[in-house]
């Protein structure tokens, strides 16, 4: 078996990452991460302070920092941050050192789940349902380029794809 023990799940803000790797890692007895929360764990602040005072770039660099951490660990499930494909050497990372997994949903939903959270720098716009299908546009290719597998997220609750992925996981012979 390839060294894929890792899973890694990446997709926009408001696709799941956090409740399905959460509930994944449960299942299969293993340690969950959150990028984003090891990245306030680590600084003490919030991220829309972070993107307050480092702005965007300070925050990819500290996150393509703890990205390189935890993809050193064995058998993690990691929630990514959404804009994780952004930096190629965290896809590049992400993909040979794990099974990367796209929760793809539509913008349209995304905006229905997201639209009351503050702690979302990047949607604090007059528009934040065009800012989620520009970032779709932009990052969809990537999230694609990096995985090893895609779950169309738009019709299934949670346990549903935790389902699927385990399914999928034990097919490839991966636990």
């Amino acid at each position: 078996m390839e060294n894929r023990r890792n899973i890694y799940l990446v997709g926009l803000m408001g696709a799941g990452k956090t409740t399905v790797g959460r509930q994944l890692a449960k299942r299969l007895g293993r340690a969950f991460y959150d990028s984003d929360h090891e990245i306030v764990e680590r600084t003490g602040v919030p991220i829309p302070t972070i993107f307050e005072i480092e702005g965007e770039d300070g925050f990819r660099r500290r996150e393509a920092q703890t990205i390189a951490e935890l993809s050193n660990a064995q058998d993690i499930v990691l929630a990514t941050g959404g804009g994780v494909v952004l930096n190629q050497e965290n896809r590049r990372r992400l993909h040979d050192t794990g099974w990367v997994v796209y929760l793809n949903v539509p913008p349209r939903l995304l905006y229905e789940r997201t639209r009351h959270d503050r702690n979302r720098p990047l949607l604090n716009v007059p528009d934040p349902l065009a800012r989620l299908e520009e970032l779709y546009a932009v990052r969809d290719p990537l999230y694609r380029d990096v995985a090893h597998f895609v779950v169309e997220g738009s019709h299934l609750v949670a346990s549903g794809i935790v389902q699927h992925l385990l399914r999928e996981f034990n097919r490839l012979g991966k636990s």
